[in-house]
């Protein structure tokens, strides 16, 4: 099992990398565009980038599932790992919304300017730490 657990954490430092990258380079393709530069390459690295963080998304999710299934008589009545269940659906719906913008950008219309993606950029951060703090703490 602890195998399951390494690749598990491998899989989602590798989503969390892509999520914390890609609006990074939306507010560099913002910012591009709006100085007259060629912001092409921005959005073919944007595209290639959420295929391979959707990717290591849908590993660390199967892998953990798989984990529950494995702990499942001992998760049971285990709070936290509702709470951390939550968490990690409200990532899923901001790797949905970084998908949308990725179509935009593609279609060269990003709508917002690069202070509102840089502040978008911390919403995972704060995820993040809420997952980490019930994984590590089990506080319920």
């Amino acid at each position: 099992m602890l195998w399951l657990k390494t690749f598990h954490i491998l899989f989602v430092m590798s989503w969390m990398a892509g999520i914390f990258y890609l609006p990074r380079i939306f507010v560099h393709f913002v910012e591009g565009q709006k100085e007259g530069h060629e912001v092409i390459r921005l959005a073919i690295m944007g595209r290639k980038l959420y295929k391979f963080m959707t990717l290591m998304m849908m590993l660390a999710i199967g892998s953990g599932i798989w984990l529950w299934l494995a702990y499942f008589p001992v998760a049971q009545g285990m709070g936290w790992l509702h709470a951390k269940i939550v968490l990690v659906v409200l990532m899923l719906v901001y790797h949905m919304w970084s998908k949308g913008r990725v179509k935009e950008m593609e279609e060269g219309r990003l709508t917002h300017n690069g202070k509102y993606y840089r502040w978008m950029n911390e919403l995972p951060l704060f995820l993040t730490f809420g997952i980490l703090f019930l994984v590590v703490f089990k506080p319920f």
